[in-house]
């Protein structure tokens, strides 16, 4: 194992309920200077449409993220011995001011990337991941790998407002921070407010995969596709948590049944090995609706198969 790299607190010698509280039990520290991935919280939804509270997502995420080991049981990755890891804690966010929240979001994650850093954030609602994708696609349009429920893409909510939950991935190719021919959505499902709802993503050529042709086609031949559409470009992942069947995580802003298990969402991001990742995040993870914290549970889990996914990326560019 390296001993260059910031390493977990070790479960054996202190026991998880114990310590403070970050993200895989890592040390916290107040830069991502030297660092190859900075897990970041953004506790903001001021884009939330209706059942608030995943601003208190990355406090709980990092509470249960003590229960996860060093080791990925099925690839053999460990992360923190390929890629120095660290939690960098919260951005600076504006609960009553939209527009100022945004900003500081933007500029906290610019700062992780002007530092050489991989930003792998959780949310917040999934707003947040526009202004993360303004630092991190500043100069050039990057590539989409999106699990969640819904397409986010509508124009506007409650009168002409822009910037909801229901609108980052419009914004982000109107501003060019996107390239949708290299965008797919996996696990879409659910009631819609209109039958055009899906008609202006489907024009810009984003490739919508629904839950029912997930379950017809299994994750090794929708992840085939996914990979063959993100290419070897850069490529943002970003996990809502209402992908997820409601049963198995309850605790979010939008839940919608019929979803993927948290069997298949593992399996979903083990499949992204050897994607060009930039960014990611773990977004709509929302305490207040929790049930014995099987949802920031289940956000945890996907935090740590981002990062053993993540960690051999870096490692590659580093050989480079």
């Amino acid at each position: 194992m390296s001993t260059q790299f910031h390493q977990p607190v070790d479960a054996a010698e202190v026991p998880r309920f114990a310590g403070h509280s970050t993200f895989m039990r890592l040390p916290a520290v107040t830069s991502a200077e030297g660092l190859d991935i900075a897990l970041v919280g953004i506790p903001w939804d001021g884009g939330t449409t209706n059942r608030a509270g995943a601003r208190h997502g990355p406090r709980e995420v990092r509470n249960q993220s003590s229960l996860i080991r060093r080791v990925h049981h099925v690839s053999g990755v460990e992360p923190f011995s390929i890629a120095n890891i660290a939690d960098v804690g919260d951005v600076s966010v504006n609960p009553i001011d939209l527009m100022d929240g945004l900003q500081r979001i933007e500029a906290g994650i610019a700062a992780i990337v002007a530092a050489g850093a991989v930003p792998l954030s959780v949310g917040g609602d999934h707003l947040t991941t526009l202004p993360v994708l303004r630092a991190v696609a500043k100069s050039r349009p990057v590539g989409l790998i999106h699990f969640d429920a819904h397409t986010d893409t509508n124009d506007s909510y409650f009168g002409g407002n822009k910037y909801t939950h229901g609108t980052p991935f419009r914004r982000a190719i109107e501003e060019g921070l996107l390239d949708p021919k290299r965008m797919v959505q996996i696990g879409i499902r659910g009631s819609i407010y209109d039958t055009t709802d899906h008609d202006w993503a489907k024009a810009q050529g984003i490739r919508i995969i629904y839950m029912e042709e997930f379950v017809e086609r299994g994750a090794k031949d929708v992840m085939a596709e996914a990979r063959r559409i993100a290419g070897d470009g850069p490529t943002y992942v970003t996990f809502d948590i209402d992908s997820i069947d409601p049963s198995m995580a309850p605790g979010t802003g939008t839940p919608e049944i019929g979803g993927f298990s948290t069997r298949e969402a593992q399996q979903l991001v083990r499949l992204l090995a050897g994607i060009n990742i930039v960014g990611a995040d773990v977004v709509e993870v929302a305490p207040p609706f929790d049930v014995a914290g099987v949802t920031a549970l289940a956000g945890a889990n996907i935090l740590f198969e981002l990062l053993c996914v993540m960690a051999p990326c870096v490692e590659r560019r580093r050989q480079l």
